[in-house]
Order: C-alpha cells, then sequence, then structure tokens
C-alpha cells in the first residue's frame, strides 16, 4: 500500500469515528489517550486537542480504560455518571500481532434516554390507572377518532349491548350503536349533553364530548349518564321525597325549637318602623348583643323572634324569659339551673338553666329593666365569660348563645339611680334597635288593622273583612298609650261585639272611650259622647274604669302599688282588672 492511499484509509477511517453518534476514546497500553472522536467531544464535553495525549485517568474520575488493559477482558454494560450525565458504555481490549496494545471505549449520553424512560413508566401508569377507571365504572363509555371509528369501549357498554371489545374496536360507531350521533360530534365540534337516545328499546340519557387537540378534533368520548329514563324519573320522584322530609322537618325544628314570627310579620311602612325592621336585619347577621327598646306594647319580643328568624341560629332554640314575672328568689335557678339536691325541692338528677337551653340558639331577656341587682352582676359575668355553672354544681359549661335583651325602662335613669348596672348596660346595649310607639307610627294603623283583622278572624272564626274609613280617621286620632296591644285589644272587642252581624267594622262597634273624645275639657276616665243612647252603662262604666286604670299606671311608671293607692284600690282587685280588661304592663 502506497504512503498516500494509506494516509486516506486514516482519514476515511477518522471521519467515519467522527461522523458517528456515539462517543469513541481509545487508550495505549499506559493509559494515554490516542484517539478522541467528536461524539466524546460533545457527550464529555471536552475538546479533542486537550484529551488526546492526556491519562485518562486524570480525566475521569471513574473506573479508567487502563483497567481493561490490565486485565484484558471486556467490560460490557457498564454505566458511570461522568459530569452529572448517565454514560452507557462498552469496553474492549485492543490486540496487535497478538499483543495487548491498549483498549477502546464505545460509549452513548443515556440521560435522556433515562428520563424518557421514567416519563414513559408514568404515563403507562397514568394509562393503566385510566383503563381500570373505564372498566369498573358502572356508566358505558365510548371512545371514537376522528373518522368516528371506535378506538375505545368499555366492559360497562360492553355488557349492555352484548358486543366485545375487540369485535368493536376499528369499526364506524353507527355499525355498532344504534341511533348514535358521536360521528355527528366528531364533525361539528359541538358537544351533546342529556340528550335521550333509544338503544335497544331502552331510553337512554347520554353525552358526546369532542376531544380536542392543537384546536383541531381528534375524536370524541360518549358516556350513557343513565341506562334508562327511568332511572332519572326514579332518582327525580327520591329527591323530591327527601327535599320534602327535610322541609317537613325544618318546618317541625323551627316550630318546636325556634320562633313564631319573622321580619314578614313586621307590617308598616311608616320611615321610623322601616328604619327599625332594617337595623334589625343588620343586627341580625352579628354575633353582638342586641338591646330592643320600646314602650309597653310596642312588639319588642316580635322584634326578638324576628332577628332570630333572620340570624344563622334560626333552627336553633328561641328561649324566652320575662325578668320581671319571675320572682327573684327563683331567678337564678331559672337561668343557670341546678343540679340534683342543690336544694330543698330540687329536682332529682337536676334542671337545665335557660342559657343552657338556648345553646346554638337565642335567649331573649325580657324586662331586664326588672333584674334584682344581684341578678345583674351574675349576668354580667357570664357574658364576660361566656359560660355558666349550675346551682349546687362545679361543672363549668361553655356558651354559644346570642343574647338579645328588651326592656321600656329608661335604663340611663335608673343607672343614675344606681338601680342597673353601667357595666352591664354597655354589655348589652352593643346594638340598639327603637321601636317606635303606635303614636308615632299613625300613617300604619289602617294595614295594621287588616293585619290584626286577619288573624283574627282565623282565631275566632268570624269574618269581618275590614274597617269602616270613619273608624280609621277615629283610630288614627288616638294616642294610644297601649300601643299595639291596645290596637288589637280594641279590633278584638269590636269583632266581638259585631258578632257576625256585619262584614265592616264600624264607629258603634269600637269601646266609648274612643268616641267623641273632647281631650280640651275632660280628664282621662271622665268621658262625653254626643249619642250616648248607642251604649249601655256597663259599656260606658267598663270603658271609663279601663282608662282611669291605664292613666294611673302611666302616671306611677307602671308601678302597680302606687297605681292601686292612687285609684284607692287593693293591688289584687287592680290585677283582677288589668286581667279582666286585658291590660299587659310586662311588655
Amino acid at each position: 500500500m502506497t504512503a498516500n492511499r494509506k494516509n486516506c484509509s486514516i482519514e476515511h477511517l477518522y471521519a467515519v469515528l467522527n461522523s458517528t453518534h456515539n462517543g469513541i476514546i481509545a487508550v495505549d497500553n499506559e493509559g494515554v489517550i490516542t484517539l478522541f472522536n467528536k461524539g466524546a467531544e460533545k457527550i464529555l464535553g471536552i475538546a479533542t486537542k486537550d484529551a488526546l495525549g492526556q491519562k485518562v485517568d486524570a480525566l475521569f474520575k471513574v473506573p479508567s480504560l487502563l483497567s481493561t488493559v490490565q486485565s484484558g477482558v471486556p467490560d460490557v454494560g457498564r454505566r458511570v455518571v461522568i459530569n452529572g450525565r448517565s454514560i452507557y458504555s462498552n469496553r474492549s481490549p485492543v490486540y496487535k500481532n497478538g499483543a495487548l496494545i491498549g483498549a477502546v471505549a464505545i460509549f452513548q449520553d443515556t440521560t435522556d434516554i433515562e428520563k424518557l424512560a421514567r416519563e414513559l413508566a408514568v404515563a403507562k401508569d397514568s394509562v393503566e390507572i385510566l383503563e381500570t377507571i373505564l372498566e369498573t365504572t358502572y356508566d358505558g363509555i365510548v371512545v371514537v377518532d376522528k373518522e368516528g371509528k371506535i378506538t375505545k369501549f368499555n366492559k360497562a357498554y360492553q355488557n349492555f349491548l352484548g358486543i366485545e371489545e375487540k369485535d368493536a374496536l376499528g369499526k364506524p360507531i353507527q355499525d355498532v350503536i344504534e341511533n348514535t350521533r358521536m360521528h355527528i360530534v366528531v364533525k361539528t365540534g359541538k358537544p351533546e349533553i342529556g340528550e335521550t337516545q333509544k338503544i335497544q328499546g331502552h331510553e337512554m340519557v347520554v353525552m358526546r364530548i369532542p376531544i380536542y387537540k392543537n384546536r383541531e378534533v381528534v375524536g370524541a368520548v360518549g358516556k350513557v349518564l343513565f341506562r334508562d329514563v327511568k332511572e332519572v324519573r326514579s332518582m327525580v320522584e327520591r329527591l323530591d321525597i327527601a327535599t320534602k322530609e327535610l322541609k317537613y322537618y325544618k318546618g317541625e325544628v323551627m316550630r318546636l325549637k325556634g320562633s313564631r314570627y319573622n321580619f314578614k310579620n313586621i307590617i308598616g311602612n311608616s320611615q321610623a318602623l322601616v328604619q327599625a325592621k332594617e337595623l334589625a336585619k343588620m343586627a341580625a347577621s352579628s354575633m353582638s348583643n342586641i338591646l330592643i327598646r320600646g314602650e309597653s306594647g310596642t312588639g319588642k319580643e316580635l322584634f326578638a323572634h324576628a332577628i332570630h328568624d333572620c340570624s344563622l341560629r334560626r333552627y336553633g332554640a328561641f328561649i324566652r324569659v320575662n325578668c320581671a314575672a319571675i320572682p327573684a328568689g327563683l331567678l337564678e335557678s331559672e337561668l343557670f339551673g341546678y343540679e340534683g339536691g342543690a336544694f330543698t325541692d330540687a329536682k332529682k338528677g337536676g334542671k337545665p338553666g335557660k342559657f343552657e337551653l338556648a345553646q346554638g340558639g337565642t335567649l331573649f331577656l325580657d324586662e331586664i329593666g326588672d333584674m334584682p341587682p344581684e341578678m345583674q352582676a351574675k349576668l354580667l359575668r357570664v357574658l364576660q365569660e361566656k359560660e355558666v355553672e349550675r346551682l349546687g354544681g362545679d361543672r363549668v359549661i361553655q356558651l354559644d348563645i346570642r343574647l338579645i335583651a328588651a326592656t321600656n325602662r329608661d335604663l340611663e335613669e335608673m343607672i343614675k339611680k344606681e338601680e342597673f348596672r353601667q357595666d352591664l348596660y354597655y354589655r348589652l346595649n352593643v346594638l340598639k334597635i327603637i321601636i317606635p310607639p303606635l303614636r308615632e307610627i299613625k300613617e300604619d294603623i289602617e294595614l295594621l288593622g287588616e293585619k290584626i283583622l286577619l288573624e283574627l278572624n282565623e282565631e275566632l272564626g268570624t269574618s269581618v273583612k275590614k274597617v269602616d274609613p270613619d273608624v280609621i280617621e277615629i283610630l288614627k286620632a288616638y294616642d294610644w298609650p297601649g300601643n299595639m296591644r291596645e290596637l288589637k285589644n280594641v279590633l278584638e272587642r269590636a269583632v266581638a261585639v259585631n258578632m257576625g252581624k256585619d262584614s265592616t267594622i264600624r264607629r258603634s262597634h269600637l269601646p266609648i272611650y274612643l268616641l267623641d273624645l273632647d281631650k280640651t275639657k275632660t280628664e282621662p276616665g271622665f268621658l262625653e259622647f254626643k249619642n250616648p243612647d248607642e251604649f249601655s252603662l256597663r259599656e260606658i262604666l267598663e270603658s271609663t274604669e279601663k282608662t282611669a286604670i291605664e292613666s294611673a299606671l302611666k302616671k306611677t311608671g307602671n308601678n302597680r302599688k302606687k297605681a292601686a293607692e292612687r285609684l284607692g284600690i287593693h293591688r289584687s282587685g287592680l290585677y283582677q282588672k288589668m286581667n279582666k280588661y286585658g291590660i299587659d304592663i310586662d311588655n
């Protein structure tokens, strides 16, 4: 072989070695690098000129080719990590004329391949999970490609149609499933959800969803939501029954534990009343204590019920306590409850107090201004600590209640006289709602009269439909010291006097004291009438007596003892007459 031809052959060999993607390194029998191709440069990040002539051990801190030279044994399938990259190599000794003259390594960077393998493994797991879900789901599922040919047909659909997947794959879906529109959805790209489809005599509820890839429809998935429309009807019927039962039980909870009234029961369009209602609705959404102020008979308890009904505690208990009606000696046990044996005549096993009964709901303390001073201090502690102990017990009960208090008394004046604790007042008076007296909202009297008539007709079984306009004017001219309670009393009496003879309440049905009263010439209780012959002596006497009692109570600040002394009768006699005429000053 000539020198030129030999050189050409060597150049050709180097060109081949440098063109291969794999890295190739050769060393002599002393471990000096004699060959380092372009593939090795790219994989290892070392230039050929920097590698040639160098000891292989100086470049790589891994088992070197020198070990292959020394052993003369091939090393196949070795994996090493060089510069953070995973290298897979085969090493072979090089012989010439039977003598070992070096070694060669052919290697490949498998970092990307291993990453791809891991990703493929994850993808395979995901596919297997998806396959399992599709095969175990109750719903029938079918998948088609962009030509409408079946690519997936799950077990539920196979069982329903009696067709095995192997017999369906690759076939146009319209040849396998009757009345299908899957091939149309693939063409239009528009989903169809909640459609009906008749298959083997069954009305099915189905959905058909196109599958997009790079904004192009590549297939569609179909799913049977219900095997038969009867299933839908059955489910709707069950849901309807459950809804009715829930509504019934909610109603029972409200009836047994909750409030009896809501804001719809508060009638009136006057500015003062509307403002009070709006403030009460805002207060209902908070958790702060509420103090309702208003004269006797204005409807403080009605507002308390409505606030509870509008709050998040509407399904909790609404517990009412009239602080003026319960004797001071019993009020503590009523509020706090007691353990068995706490005192003489204590119920065996004890009794929960109103605080406990109101857990999760609302406690309404009516006539809070009449609470004894010693109880005021104990109530203050409960409000501060949000916990209570039963009388005779040592167990602390954490409270979760909403407190609403009400009074018709001047608490600020009571504080000055040291009859009411100032610190308790501030605890109660976080949100204050003032209910206007009836004399300040006379424009609402007509509406109120209509509402009261409806209630009375239902309660008494009567059919009085309206109030004569002349009567409305009379009602508006009166100042109503008894407020709403007195108005209802007057209308109930009018309905009773009417006795079903007339569908309208007229002047002749009203009590004497409302008719032709000359307030500039007479004192309360001494009335003059234009037509006294229309009324009996008994009616005149009773009306005068009722007016005198109400006047005495008003002038004495609802102090029954002083009112009885003013009227010159015994206190028990006053109670009897108040009960007779329906005079109630507790609200």
